[in-house]
């Protein structure tokens, strides 16, 4: 089991968030979120009159961001990212969904970079099989990989569901992703699990990285933790946050470029 998304949904009181059970709710996000709830608090506005005018957008609410060009995605890998972001990080009073964050616009910079090209692996082989602990041990790029994984994901969960993973239910998709960590959904050239990890690890940095990046949008994150960002030299706050709760809005790089 990875550290992050295994079914026994793991939930921390700190930031004032509920305890869930493993059978609640979607894909636990402990590792992401310290183990934050997954309960949405939901209500519906009352109807308007018929020839009543539809009220202005909420000023407080950010702005919907435009589609992001893809640099090496296809559009059913991108498809496929957007859907298993907001599996593993689904909406909540904390954050909003994985995809709104922009978890998949930063895989797909990622691997459209030195990253995706495999820059710094060893690629000269030879490639026995290594053990789990060893890490990653194939001849493929990080971009070859996932290219590899979410086709072999699709296919399996088109032989299971009948349809493409992007396409199923969020309780399918659950279940799917949880099939994919026991390592019993069956992929070609390497184990789901092997694949799971590596999706689970680039989502992770997605959601927590720089938004100068792609993903963390709006520092959503950020917030989230209580994280200040950019700022490494506090010398200036230490008397007055001494003990205190450090309440100053966080940076990215892009605030100070």
């Amino acid at each position: 089991m990875t550290d992050k998304k295994t079914s026994d949904n793991t939930s921390a009181e700190n930031g004032g968030a509920a305890k869930t059970s493993a059978d609640e709710g979607p894909i636990a996000r402990r590792y992401f979120l310290l183990g934050a709830g997954t309960a949405v608090a939901a209500g519906l506005a009352p109807a308007a009159p018929v020839a009543a005018q539809a009220p202005p957008p909420s000023p407080s609410a950010p702005p919907a961001a435009e589609p992001e060009p893809l640099l090496t995605l296809t559009a059913t890998e991108h498809a496929f990212f957007a859907a298993a972001a907001d599996t593993i990080i689904p909406a909540d009073e904390l954050s909003p969904s994985g995809s709104e964050c922009g978890v998949a616009t930063f895989i797909d910079r990622q691997l459209a970079g030195a990253y995706g090209t495999g820059a710094r692996l060893y690629r000269d082989g030879p490639f026995p099989k290594g053990k789990p602990e060893l890490g990653y041990q194939l001849a493929l790029t990080p971009r070859e990989f996932f290219r590899a994984g979410v086709a072999a994901a699709n296919a399996w969960t088109r032989k299971t569901y009948g349809k493409d993973f992007d396409r199923l239910s969020a309780p399918e998709r659950e279940t799917a992703l949880k099939t994919m960590e026991e390592g019993k959904a069956q992929f070609p050239g390497f184990t789901s699990t092997m694949f799971f990890n590596a999706l689970l690890q680039i989502s992770m940095e997605g959601f927590f990285a720089d938004p100068i990046y792609g993903g963390n949008r709006h520092l959503a994150s950020w917030k989230m933790i209580g994280y200040p960002g950019l700022p490494a030299t506090y010398r200036e706050e230490i008397r007055t946050y001494f003990g205190k709760k450090y309440d100053k809005p966080p940076h990215s790089i892009a605030d100070f470029s």
